[in-house]
């Protein structure tokens, strides 16, 4: 089919191209080492469309060997395991070759062009254990974005010790040299000092502050007894049919629950961006009150 004639046809006679016999290789898959016979031609043109070119190994390997290494296995022990387990021996320099493979499309990663404009910038922070030398938990600060076409995908990220607002701030300088140059709306967990750092980066940008980490947080400072008619009510602020509602029902909520949480209720009464998701298309409010969408996105990535 490559040649475009069957063996010894005589339309090939002449053609510029021919047969050239084929050579063995090797292709180390989780099922085992496959022997295979792979033809030539004349010209040298023909590669294999299912295999990679120059490629001794499947991607599943190449996942358990970034997925051992980065949970702090040490490359000698990782060449044991995968011998143990699929019976290829990997030296301890491939296995830190594959490592320095998955750096340089981090880096790719990081470099490319992202669209001017975002309906919906997402940004939450979550602990992965890291290996630097040593296996610690540190935080990646992540940002997703949503397009005015409805296109979501992780835009950046950015990696500390802890959460803290000079990761934010860089993570942001690197969105907008990308080529982010508006954003109508970014949905926060409201670390204190972020929304400033937003403001600075993306002035147009209105903001919101997660419902659901709101209502997580009531639930821990209320007694037990009234925690479940509490978050009920709660509820009923972010599910209003309308702006107005929303505000009627938070009045009506701070009201009957001050007198036994004042302290409480008066934080809840000075949180800003509380209600800003009534300002945008109903269809949509279920999908921005919150940072659900990106938490999703961190239970996934944890699960990996």
């Amino acid at each position: 089919a490559f040649l475009g004639y069957e063996p010894y046809d005589k339309v090939g006679y002449n053609s510029g191209n021919s047969r050239n016999g084929s050579y063995s290789r090797q292709f180390e898959t989780k099922y085992g080492t496959v022997q295979l016979s792979i033809p030539r031609d004349r010209n040298g043109n023909f590669s294999p469309a299912l295999l990679p070119a120059y490629g001794r190994r499947d991607d599943h390997l190449e996942e358990m060997v970034i997925k051992l290494y980065q949970t702090g296995v040490t490359t000698r022990e990782i060449s044991d395991i995968i011998e143990r387990m699929y019976g290829h021996h990997y030296s301890p320099a491939t296995i830190s070759n594959i490592s320095k493979a998955t750096q340089e499309n981090v880096a790719t990663f990081h470099e490319r062009s992202l669209e001017a404009n975002y309906s919906v910038l997402f940004l939450d922070g979550t602990y992965l254990p890291l290996r630097r030398g040593t296996v610690s938990k540190e935080c990646i600060h992540i940002a997703l974005g949503i397009t005015p076409e409805g296109q979501k995908a992780v835009l950046g990220y950015e990696i500390a010790p802890n959460e803290n607002n000079a990761s934010w701030s860089t993570l942001l300088d690197k969105l907008q040299n990308q080529g982010i140059q508006q954003v109508s709306l970014v949905v926060t967990d409201g670390f204190k000092g972020l929304e400033q750092i937003i403001s600075q980066a993306y002035p147009l940008a209105k903001q919101q502050r997660c419902l659901i980490h709101i209502s997580r947080n009531l639930a821990s400072k209320v007694k037990r007894a009234d925690r479940a008619v509490i978050l009920e009510q709660f509820k009923t602020i972010y599910r209003a049919e309308n702006l107005e509602m929303a505000v009627q029902a938070l009045e009506n909520f701070i009201a009957e629950w001050k007198p036994k949480y004042r302290k409480v209720m008066e934080s809840l009464e000075n949180t800003d961006n509380l209600l800003t998701f009534y300002q945008f298309t109903y269809q949509i409010w279920h999908s921005i009150y919150s940072t659900n969408l990106i938490e999703s996105l961190n239970k996934e990535i944890k699960r990996q």
